[in-house]
């Protein structure tokens, strides 16, 4: 029987990934509050987007009420309510998802701190703020903000790391003799 580790230990274990998801937390909050501070809700395209590179990047003040390119728009409070089942979930199956790896922590740390983001901003506006906006000659990408980048860089850390880890109980087992 596994003997529970102190509180301070326990966060020990999981450092990177608390210093993440707090690094992405803060710098999704405090870049959504300057653009909350400068732009009015809704600004996008001319005059009032401010240009960063004329004719590609452009910072815009848009309200998402649905997830990633704006699917189940008008969702906020279900998308907010999945949110916390999800870190509720990567609470309860940390082990299997061999949290206590360096790039398992990398990613669920970008992951959880722009879940915790966004989450934020639904509670607080009732809505998503959105203002990074790229475009690609005619392709305007979807805008998003620094959480929406936390989430899929780190899911996309994850995928490759599951598939170069099928197994990840093998994973666990060699990084917790070191």
């Amino acid at each position: 029987m596994r003997t529970p580790l102190p509180l301070l230990q326990r966060f020990h274990s999981y450092r990177l990934l608390w210093i993440l998801a707090t690094s992405v937390f803060v710098l999704d909050q405090l870049t959504k509050a300057w653009i909350n501070h400068r732009l009015p809700l809704g600004t996008y395209g001319r005059p009032g987007a401010i240009p960063v590179i004329d004719g590609f990047f452009y910072l815009v003040h848009v309200g998402n009420t649905g997830a990633a390119w704006s699917m189940f728009s008008g969702r906020s409070v279900m998308l907010a309510m999945l949110a916390l089942i999800t870190l509720g979930a990567i609470y309860v199956w940390r082990r299997a998802l061999s949290l206590k790896t360096r790039p398992v922590q990398i990613s669920f740390g970008l992951l959880c701190g722009g879940i915790v983001g966004n989450l934020v901003d639904r509670l607080v506006h009732g809505h998503v703020i959105d203002f990074l906006d790229f475009h690609f000659g005619s392709y305007v990408y979807p805008t998003f903000n620094i959480a929406d980048s936390g989430i899929c860089v780190g899911v996309a850390i994850y995928l490759i790391w599951s598939l170069k880890n099928p197994d990840p109980a093998k994973t666990d087992a060699t990084t917790s003799r070191s």
